[in-house]
């Protein structure tokens, strides 16, 4: 018999949907050398290789497919099991799993913590990510729900949106623009830009309006991070786009401006998503439930947003 434990199944699990040691170690919050170390302990059990690099690319051997698709069975028959008693219960209790897009961290943290003060025996894990690696989480059901600020093509899903997102414009104070008003797509195509990483919903949407408008806005300089973003225009790099959400520290602090341009801002909304026929758990239901009819006002009041409105 083989004897694997939970944490050397959950690690090994999290480098197979990866395929990668290091955005593994990432997830679980563990160093690379740690997640490595157990995954070899894992192999020494089984007796065989369950990875193998070819190249620059990590690729999963025969047995360790046969031991991904046996460890997502267990974990998730673990966590099923878990979330099944509570609802006997009838409590608002156990595991709330939750993915978001980097964007709404600014937000999410501020309304799980809310959220759990209220529910204290829930157990939140939220995961901050890309959209690729959002997708993937979705594709294999790792989640209860998934925040993300455009709804995902190729699933059947419930979409719920629950949050405005405010789309600006936002320079240094020293930029020309800082001071003009009602600023044409044409001019400010004429600036630097320093953009999200392509698939990112904020550059779909933007990309999407200067396109519609017959105007071209060149390349410049790509980052998948909004605090990497925010960094460059603060350092007087270019001109980017970015929500409102991620911007109230460096506009009470006069290191950014937003600009007056023609069109903006873009008005979004930030949609729970999860996918259709999943059984939600009374703690993911009730989670769920509160987004939908608090998450609005309870953003507005967490993040000052009602009593800090973009200056000019």
């Amino acid at each position: 018999m083989i004897h694997p434990t939970l944490q050397q199944m959950r690690l090994f699990a999290a480098v197979a949907r990866h395929r990668s040691f290091t955005r593994a170690a990432e997830e679980v919050h563990l160093t690379q050398p740690t997640v490595s170390m157990q995954v070899k302990r894992l192999e020494e059990k089984i007796g065989m290789p369950l990875t193998e690099q070819i190249g620059k690319t990590l690729h999963l051997t025969a047995a360790g497919e046969e031991v991904f698709a046996a460890c997502t069975d267990v974990l998730a028959r673990l966590d099923g099991l878990e979330t099944s008693l509570d609802d006997l219960r009838g409590n608002i209790a156990g595991p709330l799993n939750v993915c978001v897009v980097s964007s709404a961290k600014y937000f999410m943290p501020q309304l799980l913590g809310s959220f759990t003060r209220r529910y204290p025996q829930v157990s939140p894990r939220l995961q901050i990510t890309n959209r690729e690696t959002l997708l993937s989480r979705m594709s294999a059901n790792a989640d209860d729900i998934y925040v993300t600020g455009q709804v995902p093509e190729g699933f059947d899903v419930q979409d719920d949106p629950f949050l405005e997102n405010v789309i600006v414009v936002v320079a240094h104070p020293s930029n020309p623009l800082a001071q003009a008003r009602n600023i044409p797509l044409e001019r400010l195509a004429e600036e630097d830009f320093i953009r999200r990483e392509p698939g990112s919903g904020t550059r779909k949407a933007v990309q999407r309006l200067f396109e519609a408008q017959g105007v071209t806005l060149p390349p410049h300089m790509e980052l998948d991070d909004s605090e990497a973003i925010k960094q460059a225009v603060i350092s007087g790099l270019g001109v980017a786009f970015l929500s409102l959400h991620s911007l109230r520290l460096e506009l009470a602090a006069g290191e950014l401006v937003t600009l007056d341009v023609a069109h903006f801002p873009l008005r979004r909304r930030w949609y729970a998503v999860h996918r259709r026929g999943k059984h939600l758990s009374n703690a993911a239901r009730a989670f769920l439930d509160y987004l939908l009819n608090e998450g609005e006002p309870e953003v507005a009041h967490l993040l000052h947003l009602d009593a800090a409105p973009p200056s000019k």
